[in-house]
């Protein structure tokens, strides 16, 4: 009789040591998915962060398109002369001839602006368009005072103030 005891106790301690290692191994498989979703979750946020990262830099690239278009319609304190070489080929174009009597930068650090004083001179068709050409160029400027007279029997004068948009002047750098 003792040899069924002795099986049923052996098999008892067979399965108490089989449903120990059980638990042991259940716990160990536990701690490693938990710590598998904590690097899942860490590869999530690093992924998610990449696409942010890659969506700001496509946006920045068609930001950067669009101000250099918005910088066209600026005059920058170097490329005045460009801009009034612009105005005179212009009157040129309309037959009339314009001078530039006066530059001077104004405005604010934050938004400068540059003052001209123009004078366009002959018919008076064509300094009216000229006038008219130089209102709706393609910048940022606004007529501040204009006067026509009349200086000899066909030939006409228009003296007038600009105001233009200007870009603030690029920082100096320095390079250790």
């Amino acid at each position: 009789m003792n040899a069924p005891r002795t099986h049923f106790l052996i098999a008892l301690a067979v399965a108490a040591a089989a449903l120990a290692g059980y638990g042991v191994w259940y716990a160990a498989v536990s701690a490693k998915s938990a710590e598998v979703a904590d690097i899942q979750g860490q590869i999530d946020a690093a992924t998610e962060n990449a696409s942010r990262i890659a969506a700001a830099r496509a946006a920045l690239a068609e930001v950067a398109g669009d101000e250099a278009k918005v910088q066209a319609y600026f005059v920058s304190e170097a490329g005045i002369v460009a801009f009034i070489n612009s105005l005179e080929s212009l009157g040129l174009s309309q037959k009339a001839a314009v001078s530039v009597l006066s530059v001077s930068a104004a405005g604010t650090p934050a938004r400068p602006t540059l003052q001209l004083s123009l004078s366009v001179k002959g018919a008076f068709d064509a300094v009216m368009r000229t006038v008219g050409a130089i209102e709706y160029a393609p910048y940022d400027l606004s007529i501040s005072t204009l006067s026509v007279g009349q200086d000899a029997k066909n030939s006409w004068h228009a003296d007038l103030s600009l105001t233009v948009g200007s870009t603030p002047p690029a920082a100096a750098t320095s390079t250790p």
